[in-house]
Formats: C-alpha cells, structure tokens, sequence
C-alpha cells in the first residue's frame, strides 16, 4: 500500500508542471482586468482636467456628482480631493445601499487607475450608467498641479510626484 502511494504522489507531481499556477494567475489577471475595462464605455473614461472641470462644477453647486477615491486610508489622508468620498476598492457592494439610484454620477479614482478600472467595471456590472473612470487617477491629478486637501495642511499641492522616494530619518521613539 504504501509503494502504491508514493507511486501516485510521483506520477501526480510530474503530471503537474512546476509553476503553472503562477503563470495561469498572472494571465487570469490580465484577462479579468481586460473584461472589466470592456464593460466600461470610452465616453466614460476621463482624464484628470475632465475631473477637475466637474469637481469645480459641484464645488459651486451647479452638479451632484459624486466622486469617489478608492485608495486606502492611508493614502486618502496624505492627501484628498476636497469632499471626495473615501471607499475602499473591495468594497463595491456598498455603492447599491449608498446610492441606490443607477443614474447617480459618479467619477471614481485611485491612485492611477488599476483598482479603479475593476470597481467601475463592477458598478456597470450591479446596473449603473453614469460612472466615469479616471485614467491616472491621483497621480495624474496632482501631476497637473490641482488641489489636494489633507487634515492636518488643509490644501496642499505636489510639487513633484515620486513613487520610490526613499527618506533617511531619526526613528521617533516615544510614539
């Protein structure tokens, strides 16, 4: 019985290419990601002037739309779109309780766009119509020199926007 197992185990692992998994997840990803962005309409991709037009729009009372960033808390408190909505990007299944209404305008933003591009997808799939997804999303809006706001600055701007910067400082100790 035991010859028999190992026999199997064998033949089981040499039947099953070593990292095929890693290869088929990284694909699947690419395809899910594909089939999301399909299901967004290109009239309903923008760029960050198109989102800083409509931002200045409900800023002075002439739209109700309602923008959404989806970066994590973290990222929203280093700096935010002033009066932007901050929900996490697993989080679609909240929209439908937030706002049940499928006609709601909704401009919806990430960091650059990856996280957004699913979440769209996701509230086209749920029934929406007016959802716009911003390509570049917070980078792009800081690269062009807009406003963000952050509770301890008020309103900030980037001066230069830098994924890797590295820091060299003094470890606070008495956190």
């Amino acid at each position: 019985m035991g010859k028999k197992l190992i026999i199997c185990m064998v033949v089981f692992l040499l039947a099953v290419p070593i990292g095929a998994g890693a290869t088929d997840t990284k694909s699947g990803e690419k395809e899910m990601f594909g089939e999301m962005k399909k299901l967004i309409p290109p009239d309903r991709m923008k760029n960050s002037d198109d989102l800083y037009q409509k931002w200045q729009e409900v800023q002075a009372g002439k739209s109700k739309a309602i923008t959404i960033d989806l970066r994590t808390e973290s990222e929203f408190d280093s700096g935010h779109i002033k009066d932007s909505n901050n929900i996490d990007s697993g989080h679609a299944y909240t929209i439908p309780d937030k706002w049940p209404n499928h006609e709601t305008e909704m401009w919806v933003f990430c960091r650059t766009s990856h996280r957004a591009t699913y979440f769209v997808g996701q509230l086209y799939k749920y029934g929406y119509k007016n959802v716009y997804l911003v390509e570049k999303g917070i980078v792009g809006w800081s690269e062009k020199g807009y406003p963000l706001v952050n509770t301890y600055l008020g309103e900030i701007k980037v001066v230069k926007y830098d994924k890797k910067m590295k820091e060299t400082f003094t470890y606070r100790e008495n956190k």
